[in-house]
């Protein structure tokens, strides 16, 4: 598989699979739970409040491992190993950008002062289990 047939599975799946997998490390242990993402290019974005374990550990770490994609069938399922490095953003166009009425079970709205952006910068993105061939990495 070429670098652009890689990069272009990659993004299929990242477009089309927007709750995963996100860990952090917790008492230099890790812990994962479901978020959901959206994509500019290869960075993801997920909303999340202040005042959440997330933000205390991503403030003290700041890596991450998502997994996107499994759909569940089995052996041959496509998915996305991405490893990242995560930035706290306050950007009231990035916050007003992904605003979507869902975030009203958790935020008064865009400019909720508990409301923040996690952006994730890709430092290896993995395409995994490609109908059992080996992992292609997909060159930043």
């Amino acid at each position: 598989m070429s670098q652009p047939e890689v990069k272009a599975t990659v993004e299929n799946i990242l477009d089309n699979s927007s709750v995963g997998t996100m860990a952090t490390v917790q008492q230099n242990k890790p812990h994962t739970r479901y978020m959901t993402f959206s994509r500019n290019g290869l960075n993801l974005y997920t909303a999340t409040s202040k005042e959440t374990h997330k933000v205390e550990e991503i403030i003290e770490n700041p890596f991450t491992h998502i997994l996107l994609g499994y759909e569940g069938d089995g052996f041959g399922d496509e998915y996305v190993e991405y490893e990242g490095k995560v930035q706290i953003s306050d950007s009231k166009e990035l916050k007003n950008e992904l605003w979507n009425p869902y975030m009203e079970n958790w935020f008064d709205g865009p400019n909720d002062p508990n409301y923040t952006v996690l952006e994730v910068t890709p430092v290896q993105i993995s395409l995994m289990n490609k109908k059992g061939m080996e992992p292609k990495i997909l060159e930043l």
